[in-house]
Formats: C-alpha cells, sequence, structure tokens
C-alpha cells in the first residue's frame, strides 16, 4: 500500500488492520513506524515498510520490483499530491511531479503485480482517486488529469482481469478532511485574506452534505471493495461526496 502514512493511508492501515498483512510504503520510513505500531496491535504482520519517492523512476522501479515476489493480494494505491494552480500558471515540472506520484506509480505497480494476481485466481486493487476525476476542478488541470487517467487505468484493468478473481476499482471522494485540505485551507487563507475557518466551509460547501468527507469513511468502502462480499464490484469508480457529482 502506497501513502500509508498519514491521512487516508493510515485509515485505511487501521480498518485493514484486523485481517491483512501490510507491506507499506510512504516517502519515509520513519513516517511509517506509528501506523505500523499500531497495525501490530491490531493483529496484522508487516512484512515490509519502505521509503520510497515515487516520482523519482529508478525507485520506484526498485519498490516495484520488490514488491512483485511478494505474493501480494491487495493493491491500494494511494500516494498522491495535489497543488493548486491555474492552468497557465501550471509548469512542466509540476506536471510531470503530478502524473509520476498519481498515475505513473499506479501503473508501474499494477504492471508488476496484477499479473500474478490473475495467476493465483484471487486478488483486490484499489486505486484512491477524486471526485476530480468526474468532473474537475478549477486551477488543478495537472491534478484533474493524473486521477482521470487513474479511473482509465483501473477500468482497463478490470476489464482485463474480469473472471481470473480479481477486481479492480477506485474510490473518488470529495473533499476529504485531511492534511491535503488543511493545506487547501491555508493556501486559500493566504491568497485571500478569508478566515481558514471560512475557506474550510467553502470546501465542504462543495458536498451537498455541507460537510467534509472522513478518511474512516473513505477506509470503510476500501475494507468493503477488497473484501469477499464485494467480488462482483469491478471498473467502478464510486463516488463518496454526499451527491455532489450526481445532485
Amino acid at each position: 500500500m502506497t501513502g500509508a502514512s498519514r491521512g487516508i493511508g493510515a485509515a485505511i492501515v487501521t480498518a485493514l488492520a484486523p485481517t491483512c498483512d501490510f507491506l507499506l510504503a510512504a516517502r519515509s520510513v520513519e513516517a511509517l513506524e506509528g501506523v505500523a505500531a499500531a497495525a501490530t496491535a491490531a493483529g496484522a504482520r508487516i512484512h515490509g515498510s519502505f521509503g520510497v519517492a515515487l516520482e523519482d523512476p529508478a525507485a520506484l522501479a526498485a519498490f516495484a520490483a520488490e514488491v512483485a515476489g511478494a505474493s501480494v493480494d491487495i493493491l491500494v494505491c494511494n500516494a498522491g499530491v495535489a497543488p493548486s494552480a491555474s492552468l497557465a500558471k501550471t509548469d512542466d515540472d509540476t506536471w510531470r511531479r503530478v502524473m509520476a506520484i498519481n498515475l505513473d506509480a499506479p501503473f508501474v505497480l499494477s504492471r508488476a503485480i496484477v499479473p500474478a494476481m490473475a495467476k493465483r485466481g484471487w486478488g483486490r486493487v484499489v486505486h484512491i482517486a477524486s471526485t476530480a476525476a468526474i468532473k474537475g476542478y478549477r486551477y488543478t488541470a495537472a491534478y484533474s488529469a493524473s486521477k482521470g487517467g487513474l479511473v482509465a487505468l483501473m477500468r482497463a484493468t478490470a476489464a482485463e482481469v474480469a473472471g481470473t478473481g480479481v477486481t479492480a476499482n477506485a474510490v473518488c471522494p470529495g473533499f476529504v478532511d485531511t492534511d491535503i485540505v488543511a493545506d487547501a485551507v491555508a493556501k486559500i487563507s493566504k491568497l485571500t485574506g478569508r478566515d481558514p475557518s471560512a475557506a474550510r466551509s467553502d470546501l465542504a460547501g462543495f458536498s451537498p452534505q455541507g460537510r467534509l468527507v472522513g478518511a474512516d469513511e473513505v477506509a470503510a468502502m476500501v475494507a468493503y471493495l477488497v473484501s469477499e462480499a464485494a467480488g462482483a464490484v469491478n471498473g467502478q469508480a464510486l463516488a463518496l461526496d454526499g451527491g455532489e457529482t450526481t445532485l
């Protein structure tokens, strides 16, 4: 699992710890220590904690090669970055970094892990995407494109593995109450001079429910998708957004 050290990733580890063992990845091994300890206390075994800069092709390739031989049954790609800039101010370096982390890494890891799942006759792939993959938002050209590509990758994977016992799906949350939203609130407040609580309310207001999504709610959906009960769910981009993309 990538992006396991905080936010949605840490919540997913907590949700799966009673029934799963883990290979955990984040930008630094140190950042994983608390999450790994909590998972171990809940009964999970940690088979490896990896510090990986996913935007580094060599580091990503080495990580993929290492986990490819580990008989991984569940692949959760959660790591992501969400910079904000207008189309005109989205430079090439930003575009490439966002694509490398949000899309290239899930592709490389899927390529390394999914074929062996299919041969064994069981597996689950879950990508953490975004409502940005469904509707797009202003000032998120790179992020929206990367998450849209992630959903397309998921659907292609789902079509390829259908009938093998493997499923592939994506969870598309709206604004989630994590550090990424806190960073967005700080940036909005700095640029506009608005009170942080007002900026936070603006983001919550994208949902018809008028609230942010909880990381635990995303984790609960992931826990369902990787379960036996979700065997018929394949190729789906499941929005957790209070109805934002449909109402």
